[in-house]
């Protein structure tokens, strides 16, 4: 019987990785640039202990400037549909930009995040006015932050600091982000761009393997 079960955890765990990484749109093709060279966070400070750069990992990144509470909505619908789901790959991490002096603010945050899933790999990076900005136009995208220096939109940032997203959707022809208030959008197009990416760099992982 063991013998048994152990055949069929072999035969159908691929392919449940396989059916997982191409139900996306584009199957295992890339996740279009969209701008090069994103500024790197070292301007903006981490939590204590903690450093947080965009080289080397595939980033949701998301701008809450000091507006906070009024993104709590937000936040769970990317808590739900991408981060629950996503957030165990390890190339795969969650940044948010938050304005200097709201320190207590992340904590009531991080507080009911924990209180759904293991909010462990959402990191969280302060900056002034001047450096959100800079960080925000780097993306030269057509998103906008508020008076507070937040968003609604999120982005996907690649391992080289490269805005990623769609050059052919259906609605705007050139997707910069996602509009974390659409649980539609996030269900049906930011996490099938996610699944994307995460195939691509898993598929190039093995060719290098093999090479």
């Amino acid at each position: 019987m063991k013998k048994i079960i152990v055949l069929v955890v072999l035969f159908i765990l691929p392919i449940t990785i396989y059916l997982f990484f191409s139900s996306g749109k584009n199957h295992f093709a890339r996740l279009p640039v969209l701008t090069e060279n994103v500024a790197e966070l070292n301007k903006l400070k981490p939590i204590e202990g903690k450093t947080v750069q965009l080289q080397g990992k595939i980033t949701v990144l998301s701008f809450f400037g000091s507006d906070i509470k009024a993104k709590y909505g937000n936040v769970f619908n990317l808590t739900h549909k991408i981060y629950k789901p996503y957030h165990q790959f390890e190339d795969l991490q969650f940044v948010s930009v938050v304005e200097r002096g709201n320190d207590h603010l992340v904590d009531a945050l991080l507080n009911e995040l924990n209180k759904i899933t293991d909010a462990g790999k959402w990191k969280f990076v302060y900056g002034t006015s001047e450096e959100i900005k800079a960080l925000f136009n780097s993306l030269n995208s057509n998103a906008e932050l508020n008076e507070n220096l937040g968003t609604s939109e999120v982005f996907i940032i690649d391992k080289k600091n490269n805005l990623r997203g769609r050059t052919d959707d259906e609605d705007v022809q050139t997707l910069y982000s996602y509009n974390t208030a659409s649980v539609a959008e996030l269900n049906n197009k930011m996490k099938d761009d996610i699944k994307i990416i995460l195939a691509e760099y898993r598929l190039a992982l093995k060719k290098n393997n093999r090479n």
